[in-house]
Order: structure tokens, then C-alpha cells, then sequence
């Protein structure tokens, strides 16, 4: 049965590329509960250098954000003090990461259910419209619409605060983007593969422990 629905501004702190790599690695053993990685997954180490650069951006940006969604602060003497207001790219990014976060359960559903998949161009498709109800194809199509555009937001976010990159690298930040997408997505999610053929992400087979 299927599921029911639900209803360039000032640039951010810049980080070292060693501090980079390590958010890179602690994000990836978080990502690691998720779901089993892809039978071709890419280990950290393996990465490219560009990969974890935006694993190790994303991580600071989802850091920052958590701190530019506050209204209030607080000063050296632990008084509450009032923000200054977001530039509009900064108010862009928190609200594509906070409905990133909404729309979470129900992506996941679908995705789940083989009706939404990981393309290789780091956002998601609608695959099998026909498994949906006529009443949830609406539903379904916004929620992989709002994804798109969020994410197209938070990568482009990507770019306008790492210094080393530019507009000329948004493809390529879309791979990585893939990339991680695919590597923490769980088993049995369909996923696109650098070739453009699409699979059911696999599980890799574990080892029994010593007798």
C-alpha cells in the first residue's frame, strides 16, 4: 500500500582544508547509521579532494546556519542581544536547510517506497509516478520540487563561501553533492550512478566474526 502524504553576500567563516577533511570524516561516520553504504561506495580516504572540501563546507554551513536561524545572542557577559538582521542569501540558505529538515520523513518515504531516487547530479527525481495515487501525485511532485530548490540553493551557498570556488564549479560540486547524497542514502533507495543507469542501492555484506 502506498504511503500516505503529509500535509554574494558576506561569505562565512572560511576553515583550514586539514579541519575540512576531518568534519569530512566525523560527517561520514555519522552518516555511516543510515543505512548500509553503496556496494561501490566511496571511502573517505578515496575521496576526492573537491568531495570533501563540500562534505567539510556542508558541515560548517549546517554549523553556521544553526546560529543565523537565532534571533538572539549572547555578549561577553552573557546578556541576550539582538542579531543583526540576515543578508537575503543568508535568509535564502536557512530556509532551504529548514525545509530540507520539514520535508525530511516524507522524502524518505518515498524514496523508500521506489517512487524518488538519488540522481547523479545531487538532487532527487520522480521515478514511478504510476505507484502513486491520483490524490498524491500532486503532493509527491512539489515535495521532489521544493527538494530541488533547496538544495540548488544550499550548493550554490557552498560556493559563494569557499574561496576557492566559483560559479564554473557548480557541476562539479553537484557530483560531490551526489556523491554524499548517495552514500548516506539507505539500502533499497534507488539510486543513479555516474553512468546515468539507476539501481536499488545495495547493502554490503558484513563479516561474521571469528569463531
Amino acid at each position: 500500500m502506498n504511503p500516505p502524504p503529509h500535509p554574494r553576500n558576506p561569505p562565512l567563516r572560511t576553515i583550514p582544508h586539514r579541519l575540512r577533511a576531518a568534519c569530512a570524516c566525523l560527517l561520514a561516520t555519522l552518516m555511516s547509521g543510515c543505512g548500509g553504504p553503496l556496494l561501490e561506495v566511496t571511502l573517505v580516504d578515496e575521496r576526492t579532494a573537491l568531495e570533501n572540501q563540500v562534505l567539510g563546507s556542508y558541515t560548517e554551513l549546517n554549523q553556521e546556519v544553526m546560529l543565523l536561524a537565532s534571533v538572539r545572542g549572547i555578549d561577553p557577559q552573557g546578556k541576550l542581544v539582538k542579531k543583526n538582521p540576515l543578508a537575503p542569501n543568508q535568509k535564502n540558505v536557512v530556509r532551504a536547510l529548514q525545509r530540507t529538515a520539514f520535508n525530511h520523513d516524507d522524502l524518505e518515504r518515498y524514496k523508500q517506497a521506489g517512487v524518488i531516487g538519488e540522481n547523479n547530479l545531487g538532487g532527487v527525481t520522480l521515478l514511478n509516478p504510476a505507484k502513486l495515487e491520483a490524490k498524491q501525485q500532486g503532493f509527491v511532485s512539489n515535495l521532489v520540487a521544493e527538494e530541488n530548490a533547496d538544495r540548488e540553493v544550499i550548493m550554490t551557498r557552498l560556493i559563494d563561501t569557499d574561496e576557492t570556488l566559483t560559479a564554473q564549479d557548480l557541476p562539479r560540486v553537484r557530483t560531490a553533492f551526489a556523491t554524499m547524497n548517495r552514500d548516506k542514502a539507505p539500502a533499497g533507495v534507488m539510486i543513479q550512478l555516474k553512468d546515468g543507469s539507476w539501481r536499488a542501492k545495495e547493502k554490503t555484506a558484513t563479516t561474521p566474526p571469528p569463531p
